[in-house]
């Protein structure tokens, strides 16, 4: 995967050390189906907290509109729907 994605202005003020995070959790989630990424975000999460790396709201919110970009409606509505998910299990 590239690392363009890092230089999105919308992440420019994120940590280095998250986007590093951010970075090694999209190589492991490269083919990753459906049914598989689920589990897979919220073990990347717990991972996350476990290191010390606790997202805000803001920068949670600018990863997802980055992760929209150039991805099909199709992709992008299944994107929405796990971040439904997820919000719904956090509370």
């Amino acid at each position: 995967m590239s690392d363009d994605w890092k230089n999105n202005p919308k992440l420019s003020q994120m940590d280095p050390q998250k986007l590093s995070m951010l970075q090694n959790l999209a190589d492991q989630g490269l083919g990753k189906n459906p049914s598989e990424l689920m589990p897979f975000i919220m073990g990347a999460a717990s991972q996350g907290k476990n290191a010390g790396l606790n997202f805000s709201s803001d920068e949670i919110s600018a990863i997802i509109e980055v992760l929209k970009i150039g991805k099909s409606p199709t992709e992008i509505a299944r994107l929405d729907r796990i971040v439904n998910l997820m919000k719904m299990i956090r509370h």
